[in-house]
């Protein structure tokens, strides 16, 4: 998609990610529509320049993202205003039924777990789902970022 605006204020919420090759693609993601990444440790992987070279991420630098020391740190840090969304296969509300709003948050668990159980009760007004058929337990997560990020910029751009 060309002429995407400069930055849309979305964040992306990715808790203790385990495969880089996801991460890669979520951060490519990211700078493609001015999203901000967030990395909740631990991270399954290395960052570092070389890491990150030898992966071909070579865009690395230019996506906005930051590392945090857990979850907890994340959400001390935003204004009361926030919105988070957590995304789990583990409700019954779809993500399109949900109403996006500039700014908003979406926090995706870990490839082999997803969200902790307990959040996901402590949140479960905002927790939403990609309907899929019951052939398959989830999708892979840089296509729920991606199919979730792009329905909130459709959303926001429509108005």
């Amino acid at each position: 998609m060309k002429h995407m605006p400069a930055a849309l204020p979305f964040h992306l919420v990715l808790v203790a990610p385990e495969i880089p090759a996801n991460t890669g693609n979520i951060a490519r993601t990211c700078l493609a529509t001015g999203a901000h990444l967030h990395l909740i440790k631990p991270l399954g992987f290395q960052i570092d320049d070389r890491s990150l070279l030898r992966a071909g991420l070579d865009y690395w630098k230019e996506v906005q993202v930051r590392v945090w020391e857990s979850l907890e740190e994340f959400l001390a840090s935003q204004p009361a205003e926030s919105r988070n969304f957590y995304l789990t296969t583990k409700t019954q509300a779809p993500y399109y039924q949900a109403k996006f709003l500039p700014g908003d948050t979406f926090i995706f668990g870990r490839e082999t777990k997803g969200l902790p159980e307990s959040l996901l009760a402590a949140n479960s007004e905002r927790c939403l789902t990609i309907p899929m058929s019951n052939q398959t337990r989830s999708l892979n997560l840089s296509v729920s970022v991606g199919i979730v990020l792009y329905e909130a910029i459709r959303q926001v751009k429509v108005g």
